[in-house]
């Protein structure tokens, strides 16, 4: 068994803090204790006398953890694999036991290996994690010795002054400690936010960019979040916060960092494409028609300063290793690995003594599955027995029953099966007078975080959905509102899935029974959603009749590119979207009558 990882972190890592940052403020007063003389300490240079011109540095990067400390469950937790006959085969992989041993391994016989992140390494976290407000994963990426990171759009779900705690440390403001004689220590790796600045002082919320250096070799990361993270948080998790332009800001630190002297930079990005395959092992650079990768990460990445070595983004969960070329017109290595830690990139940097900078013909790297046939890295085993201890008294209490797969997360199609269960979920429990008179409710597909799966997480038997499960699917815990749109707005909404900011990558709402249309996806825009097919329950919408619409606060205040939805009048705040979904399981499902997935048939979809 090897030492725990703090044990020799001052021997193992070099990781200056940016210098001249004084600036930013109390949220970041100080770097992380012991951050400055920490260096994977597998040996130092190429023994004495002289030097070698280059240096082959390892980075090792992943994106999207999302707090998915144990394996992820279903279908979420498979990786596609092409294989040499051209079928795909889906396997098991991510659980931060086996991310653990991936890096370590990976890591052997590298002597220069620096490890960064993507963003959104918390945040829709599953109760593990979500219940101690994240707290147990800051501290599993601290044992994966995580250098450096991004944030993500998740990183502000619960607003700037818990980042700031996640990062200082501290116990929870309102929960105290979880722990009797623990106080948590925050994270011992910089969190990165060059582009969200303070409306007040104009000044970075967090550091800008940090410098990793080990035996003169010094690499300059600077870590951006998509500029349209208000959109797709909520506003009180962005409030007093200014978010800018990705390009411009990584153009404008990286001037910085080349004026210092630092001329080996990666860019950490929270914005992210799509390859034309979902395989992992795809090979994105394939010149065939329609091959590639498409998205927002493309403009994003011919716009970054050829002073600029690598990119490693995040957000869209998906994974790729591409090039895409620079304003010089050089290819760049633009890589992403997936999510939830079931796979990782790891990168060959080739660094010039001479130059300081990378070589950039020789960039190699490629995406890796973290397998579940290797063994468990025990410190990670043993933290994740010692939080599911705290948890496990509300974890493990049944809410109801299932008798097959109900898929969410791990569902590709428009309109998931989960999809359907959650908004009946909040149709059923805001339909009363009383509690609103919801007569069609909605639910955005990013918000349905995983998939309800038959087959028992523990001991509570197949088939039973415990709290725990139930909060892995919703775990935003948002308040429902319920409030008057007339048909015209409900229209307008519809149409919003594909046009607008969700033209590029539709977002298909999850509607309740009743409401059907038909969606033609042979068109383009707003034109998608045949306006003429929308009834609600077998009436046509009346554009200029009210309708009671329910639906999160996250949708109620027009996010997800739905603004139309955040015109809502008369509104009526409800139970949280975990409750209700909670007690439609309890409702509709015994043990000898188990809820079975609906039907999808809702939205007929031409393709």
């Amino acid at each position: 068994m090897s030492a725990t990882p703090q044990k020799n972190r001052a021997s193992r890592r070099v990781l200056a803090a940016a210098a001249g940052l004084a600036t930013v403020g109390a949220l970041v007063a100080a770097m992380p204790a012991g951050a400055h003389d920490r260096g994977h300490g597998h040996g130092g240079g190429h023994g004495h006398g002289h030097k070698p011109r280059t240096v082959d540095v390892q980075l090792l990067s992943f994106n999207d953890l999302h707090g998915n400390l144990e394996p992820p469950a279903g279908s979420a937790g498979n990786v596609s694999e092409t294989q040499p006959d051209g079928t795909v085969k889906a396997i098991p992989a991510g659980g931060v036991e086996y991310l653990a041993t991936s890096l370590r391994t990976a890591r052997k016989g590298n002597p220069y290996s620096v490890t960064a992140a993507g963003g959104d390494m918390v945040g829709a976290s599953p109760l593990l994690s979500g219940l101690f407000h994240d707290e147990p994963t800051i501290e599993a990426l601290n044992g994966l010795d995580l250098d450096v990171t991004a944030v993500g759009n998740h990183e502000f779900d619960e607003g700037a002054t818990e980042l700031a705690r996640l990062q200082n440390g501290g116990c929870h403001p309102v929960e105290g400690c979880y722990e009797k004689g623990k106080k948590f220590k925050g994270a011992d790796f910089p969190y990165l936010a060059a582009n969200v600045t303070k409306e007040k002082t104009g000044k970075p919320l967090l550091k800008p960019y940090t410098v990793w250096k080990k035996n003169g070799v010094k690499i300059g990361f600077i870590g951006v979040t998509l500029e349209g993270t208000p959109d797709i948080v909520t506003a009180n998790g962005v409030k007093g916060l200014k978010f800018h332009d990705e390009v411009e800001t990584i153009n404008k630190y990286a001037r910085e960092l080349d004026r210092k002297g630092v001329k080996s930079i990666v860019a950490l990005i929270h914005e992210g494409g799509a390859p034309a395959s979902t395989s992992y092992n795809y090979d994105c650079d394939s010149p065939g028609a329609g091959d590639g990768i498409s998205g927002p990460i493309v403009d994003i990445a011919k716009g970054i300063t050829p002073k600029v070595d690598a990119l490693v983004t995040g957000h869209t969960h998906q994974a790729y290793v591409c090039t895409v070329p620079d304003p010089s017109g050089k290819p760049r290595m633009v890589t992403s690995a997936s999510s939830f830690g079931k796979l990782y990139t790891d990168t060959t940097l080739t660094y010039d003594r001479r130059t300081n900078d990378i070589v950039r013909t020789s960039v190699k790297s490629a995406n890796h599955i973290v397998t579940r046939e290797q063994p468990k890295a025990p410190d990670m085993t043993r933290l994740i027995d010692r939080w599911n201890k705290l948890a496990a008294p509300i974890a493990n209490k049944p809410q109801g029953w299932i008798s097959a797969d109900i898929n969410g997360r791990g569902s590709t199609a428009p309109e998931k099966p989960l999809g359907n269960v959650i908004a009946d979920a909040q149709l059923e429990g805001l339909a009363p007078a009383d509690k609103g008179g919801a007569e069609v409710a909605f639910m955005n597909p990013g918000g349905i975080r995983a998939d309800l799966v038959h087959k028992a997480s523990g001991s509570e038997g197949d088939g039973v959905v415990t709290y725990g499960e139930a909060f892995t699917v919703q775990p935003f815990t948002n308040m429902m509102n319920v409030v008057d749109l007339t048909g015209a707005q409900l229209v307008t909404a519809l149409q919003q899935q594909v046009s607008g900011p969700n033209e590029a990558s539709p977002k298909i709402l999850q509607v309740s029974k009743g409401l059907t249309y038909t969606l033609d996806l042979t068109k383009s825009g707003a034109d998608r959603v045949v306006a003429g097919t929308i009834k609600l329950n077998g009436e046509a919408i009346d554009p200029a009749r009210t309708y009671r619409v329910a639906m999160n606060e996250f949708l109620a205040g027009g996010g997800d590119g739905f603004p139309a939805l955040g015109q809502g009048t008369n509104k009526l705040v409800g139970a949280s979207d975990l409750d209700l979904f909670n007690a439609y399981l309890a409702a509709h499902s015994t043990a000898t009558a188990p809820l079975a997935p609906p039907a999808t048939d809702r939205i007929t979809v031409i393709q």
